[in-house]
């Protein structure tokens, strides 16, 4: 009897292991791929993606945020503005020299509607693709008049004219405070900061926050830092609970509930061009990437209330 009772106490345990307790989580967090889709903006949202950090998961939030509002509905634009073109890669998307891209919006003169291409993700998704050009971009915007200006003509020219609105605008922006971060914030209405939970998390945060609150005053006074979105998080080290209550103690109001955890399929999918939310929807990363952009639609809706009021 005494064997059978231990019997059904390991039962038991493995039914309450921490990994149990993650699954059973999971499929409970599921749910929201059934869900009623969150609200969309009534004006078109334009958001930079941006920390001069690199290895942040900068990139892999910009597409997969962009990939989950198309999946809940909405019609998205991403901007590759990063020379190393990673997001034009994790989006499917042809980038190879020669191909039209950003560089040519911002150096010959190009319509964005000229370089965008569809991508082939799940929903209404595009992309202005960077290539290998856009590395010698900065260098050539110092002789072009109005040059923090020039991808902010080009945004509002193509929204104007565009015959479908488009909902969300993500730029995604080089690990650097630059020429082409300027342009990024210039164009820009928010600003989303991805800040992995390791050590050293917040080091060099005070310079992106300053550089942005000096564009904010003297070329794009609507700008803001609307959202802070926790990478790389691992429940199970208490550095990264302690680097997550930071930055919540510091940025109550900015920092999303949902955060990014470390994931195998996070890491997988940009090496089929894809997002995690195409790779793999079921996934711990899809399903978090999907809360964070349920979030910033429903962040965003208030907003509007609010401003409405």
């Amino acid at each position: 009897m005494k064997h059978s009772d231990d019997s059904l106490t390991g039962v038991s345990g493995v039914f309450d292991s921490p990994l149990a307790r993650e699954l059973t989580d999971l499929t409970s967090r599921r749910k929201i791929l059934t869900a009623e889709a969150p609200p969309l903006p009534a004006f078109t949202r334009i958001l930079t993606v941006s920390n001069q950090k690199g290895g942040v998961g900068k990139t892999t939030s910009t597409v997969n945020l962009a990939a989950a509002l198309a999946r809940l509905g909405a019609r998205v634009l991403v901007i590759d503005l990063d020379p190393q073109g990673n997001a034009s890669t994790a989006m499917g998307i042809d980038h190879h020299e020669g191909v039209p891209g950003i560089y040519d919006v911002l150096i010959e003169g190009a319509k964005l509607s000229d370089v965008i291409q569809a991508s082939p993700e799940d929903g209404d998704i595009y992309c202005a693709p960077s290539n290998i050009d856009l590395a010698g971009a900065e260098i050539e915007l110092m002789d072009v008049e109005r040059r923090e200006y020039v991808l902010r003509s080009a945004i509002h020219n193509f929204l104007t004219e565009s015959p479908t609105p488009f909902h969300y605008v993500f730029i995604d922006c080089p690990p650097s405070l630059g020429l082409l971060t300027v342009n990024a914030f210039v164009a820009a209405r928010e600003v989303l900061i991805p800040i992995q939970c390791e050590y050293y998390a917040l080091e060099g945060l005070s310079a992106l926050l300053k550089t942005i609150e000096r564009i904010g005053e003297n070329m794009n006074p609507n700008l803001r830092v609307s959202t802070i979105l926790l990478t790389m998080f691992d429940a199970r080290t208490r550095l990264a609970n302690e680097v997550a209550d930071d930055v919540r103690t510091h940025f109550p109001e900015l920092v999303l509930s949902a955060v990014i955890p470390r994931a195998v399929r996070v890491s997988e999918a940009p090496s089929y061009g894809q997002s995690v939310v195409s790779y793999d929807a079921t996934s711990v990363g899809a399903i978090s990437y999907i809360e964070a952009a349920v979030e910033i639609a429903q962040r965003g809706a208030v907003n509007v209330q609010q401003g409405a009021q």
